[in-house]
């Protein structure tokens, strides 16, 4: 495995804005502590967090490094006083609270996953920010289950590829929405039995034709503002909604009788706060029911592209311009 140097090239934000202010520093390399293990990061995944901590709306949590990244792939190099569970040699992917967009990490080893040997390093760096939160709001919070319809806003974003594939994979109808013919048809491939063109449909009305009057017994929504009383629209009785972000604001007018009438739930969490015990258990469920999934292939993350940690700055534009279908991952 080689020697680990003192120092590592890691990315930042040099100030708030725009893709231009991310830029590579020498940094410590980070030393792991009680129960975890030092990973050398060979992918990282780009997410929507980072580019909202990049414009300065999502500092790191406390502890966590000011470098970005919340998720990676790599190979396990050393271990704290402890841990145990990973070996030196091993692959590994994780979902940290900071510090993926470098060549070394640090995470409890109780957040790491062993990547399963059909998926290549690029592939696991994709996974477990979405596979984390995809898991633990439509199937813990939003309870969907086998023969219910789910409804996901956002089908091509990188939840939204990964929670029609789960959705699918565990017995559900699944409705999506995305922004042109093309993203639909991704959709529809990836398993949608109905995938609707937000910009030209009324997706309210088309939830209510694909259901037969029912509507949608689950939304997942990342898109907030105007969405939120459509969702109470597209709901079936007694149907849960969990929000996950704020695209279009957080601040709406809102006539909350629909929400009684309708019998609906509507919760909503955040994932990189949590503590590194209940990332555990979310990370324990994913190995129990969805590892084998990816392991026998029903399952996969879809890459849009990769670039090299130097072209981070391209990546983010990438995600800006919201033409990308499924993950953007650098190579490190």
């Amino acid at each position: 495995m080689g020697s680990i140097p003192n120092t590592m090239r890691a990315v930042v934000a040099d100030g708030a804005g725009g893709p231009d202010v991310l830029t590579i520093v020498e940094r410590p390399v980070p030393q792991p502590k009680p129960g975890e293990i030092l990973v050398r990061v060979k992918a990282a995944g780009v997410n929507r967090p980072d580019v909202l901590q990049r414009q300065g709306g999502y500092p790191p949590p406390p502890g966590a490094p000011d470098i970005l990244g919340l998720e990676i792939a790599g190979e396990v190099v050393a271990a704290g006083p402890n841990a145990s569970r990973f070996q030196p040699g091993a692959s590994v992917m994780a979902l940290v609270a900071g510090g993926g967009y470098a060549e070394y990490a640090v995470v409890h080893e109780t957040n790491a996953l062993p990547v399963p040997p059909s998926l290549s390093m690029e592939e696991a760096g994709a996974i477990p920010e979405t596979y984390f939160t995809v898991w633990t709001n439509v199937f813990e919070r939003g309870r969907l289950l086998p023969g219910e319809t789910f409804l996901v806003h956002g089908g091509t974003s990188g939840i939204g590829t990964t929670a029609i594939q789960l959705a699918k994979a565990f017995g559900s109808t699944v409705i999506a929405t995305a922004g042109n013919r093309e993203k639909c048809d991704a959709c529809a491939k990836l398993g949608a039995d109905h995938a609707i063109n937000y910009r030209d449909t009324d997706f309210v009305a088309a939830v209510k034709e694909a259901t037969g009057g029912h509507g949608a017994d689950v939304i997942l929504d990342m898109v907030g503002g105007d969405y939120i009383p459509r969702n109470y629209e597209a709901a079936a009785q007694d149907g849960r909604i969990v929000q996950i972000a704020f695209l279009k604001g957080s601040k709406v007018e809102l006539d909350f009788r629909r929400l009684m009438l309708k019998r609906l739930t509507h919760t909503g969490s955040t994932l990189r706060a949590r503590s590194v015990t209940e990332k555990a258990a979310i990370a324990r469920a994913l190995e129990e029911k969805v590892w084998p999934l990816l392991a026998q292939g029903r399952c996969k993350p879809v890459i849009d592209s990769t670039f090299a940690l130097e072209d981070v700055a391209k990546a983010h534009a990438r995600m800006d311009g919201g033409e990308h279908i499924g993950k953007i991952v650098l190579r490190v």
